[in-house]
Parts: C-alpha cells; structure tokens; sequence
C-alpha cells in the first residue's frame, strides 16, 4: 500500500537523484572532463561509432535536466535506459563490483532498476507539468 502523504516526496527524491547522477555522468565526466571529443574517441576505441559518444553524453544530459525539473519524467527515465542496457553490456565482462578495473555491472543495472521504478512511480511532488505551462489543464500528478 502507497502512503499518499510520503510517495510524492519519494519519487522526487529518486527523480532528482537520478537526474544528479546522470548531469554528474553525462555533463561533469563526459563533456567537461573529457569533452566530446575525448568521448567519441573513447566510444570509437571501443568499436562503436565515435559520433555515439556525443549523442550518448548530450543525451544523457538532457535526462539529467528533464529528471531535475520534472519534465516528463515517465518518458525521460523509459528511454534512457537502453543507454544503461549498453553500459551494462560494456562492463559485464568486468565482473562484479564497479570499483574493478573497467568497472563492473551492478552500478549500471541497479539504476536501469531504479529508472524503471521512476517510470512506473512518475514525477512526484515539485515537478514542472508541460502540459499546464502550455496552459493545457490537467490533473496534478501526484506520485
């Protein structure tokens, strides 16, 4: 049973969590340390296109952002997780523990977990509705 009084609370907590992570992710390591270039180098040495690394960095930025404002939330959290299911895929051979040498798998799969429980909760209190800014009225969403 959900307790209406605290879920709201909690899947604001999540969603910032999440967008926090992915601006640290995808803006503070891939653009700002790396940079876009250093980033599709990297996916290019890795056998990949190198301009994915840019979309992946660029994008995963956009997430952050929309999971910090609210900003279609249950979207935003469904279609960043293919990015997690590549990164997932990418330190499976890794082993487990993430702290490893090339990183292992269980960071990128708890969050594809907890983007998932995202989507099915929505963007709980304090989120921007698109809808009623373009003045479309709709009911508040409330978990």
């Amino acid at each position: 049973m959900l307790d209406s009084r605290t879920a709201p609370y909690a899947a604001l907590l999540l969603r910032v969590s999440l967008g926090v992570m992915f601006l640290a992710h995808g803006f503070l390591m891939k653009i700002l340390t790396f940079g876009l270039a250093g980033t599709m180098g990297y996916f290019g040495s890795l056998g990949f296109p190198p301009l994915l690394g840019a979309v992946v960095a660029l994008t995963e930025t956009a997430a952050g952002i929309a999971l910090v404002l609210g900003l279609w939330t249950r979207l935003v959290s469904l279609l960043a997780v293919p990015i997690l299911i590549g990164a997932t895929l990418q330190h499976i051979g890794n082993g487990w523990v993430f702290s490893r040498p090339g990183g292992g798998w269980e960071f990128p799969v708890f969050w594809i977990a907890a983007l998932l429980v995202q989507a099915g909760l929505g963007a709980g209190a304090w989120a921007l509705d698109p809808a009623r800014l373009l003045g479309h009225a709709r009911r508040p969403q409330t978990a």
